[in-house]
């Protein structure tokens, strides 16, 4: 979903969740008019980096699933798929296979099933691809779309617990990003980001509860990305003011390669402090 259509569906949620007041409703509904109009919509199609990544840090190459390749699979939102990165290699994704590569000393064939807008009724979609051939290790993160489009907070928590227990099934190594706070989005004007500052904590706590009794590590995006996103968006933002740049999605690689590293290497469940 974009950043307009994002806060669009905010408002509806804030509106029949909070039983807003007349006054209440159409001073949100006007913050949301002017955020949209600084946001923007984006216009150009997410980049894409498969292929497959040697420890030397070169790549991607063309891959096969018959190579001796660890199968990496990036499943989730505009996020996952790096929806601001101005360039192939500055990709979440990109990223991580490259640190695996590095650190697990091996080569890494990455396959990006992350779609840009997606919510965790869409997971499914994404996971039916990627269990065509089993991927040996999955990053998942979603959930922002879930927040705006009033999704309950229950069902986004179970329908990503069904979905990571279809590749846990499967042999797949999974590490979950939780949802981000999207309080970090500086366009969106007091209160209507405080609402969705609520919102997006409070999913991510249901699905941290969800994911630890699966065994699944949980890394909190809120905790551990809010505070440099809230010093320096300058800096970590792209231009639509909603996404990460390059240099965002950098940090952020850098957070979530050590809980995927750790997972290969231990084979067995690790937590991770969560919001």
């Amino acid at each position: 979903m974009t950043g307009a259509r994002a806060l669009k569906a905010l408002i509806f949620a804030a509106g029949s969740v909070g039983g807003l007041s007349g006054a209440a409703y159409g001073l949100l509904t006007g913050q949301s008019r002017r955020a949209r109009s600084i946001i923007g919509v984006p216009c150009e199609l997410p980049l894409n980096a498969d292929g497959r990544y040697l420890p030397d840090g070169s790549g991607p190459y063309p891959a096969s699933r018959d190579d001796d390749s660890l199968s990496f699979a990036m499943l989730g939102d505009s996020l996952a798929a790096g929806l601001g990165a101005e360039l192939p290699d500055q990709l979440p994704a990109a990223r991580l296979a490259r640190g695996l590569a590095e650190e697990l000393d091996r080569p890494v064939r990455l396959v990006t099933h992350a779609i840009s807008g997606s919510r965790t009724t869409d997971l499914e979609q994404q996971v039916d691809r990627a269990l065509i051939a089993p991927p040996d290790l999955a990053m998942v993160i979603i959930g922002g779309n879930d927040v705006t489009t009033r999704t309950s907070i229950g069902t986004s928590a179970a329908l990503l617990g069904s979905q990571v227990t279809r590749l846990l099934e499967a042999g797949t190594t999974v590490v979950v990003g939780t949802c981000p706070d999207l309080g970090i989005i500086l366009p969106i004007p007091q209160p209507l980001r405080t609402i969705a500052s609520r919102y997006s904590l409070s999913l991510a706590r249901a699905q941290r509860r969800v994911l630890d009794g699966l065994g699944v590590p949980a890394v909190s995006i809120a905790a551990l990305l809010t505070p440099e996103f809230l010093t320096r968006p300058e800096e970590l933002f792209s231009a639509d003011r909603f996404h990460p740049n390059g240099k965002g999605y950098e940090f952020a690689a850098n957070v979530l390669l050590a809980p995927l590293c750790a997972a290969m290497r231990v084979g067995r469940v690790i937590s991770w402090s969560g919001t």
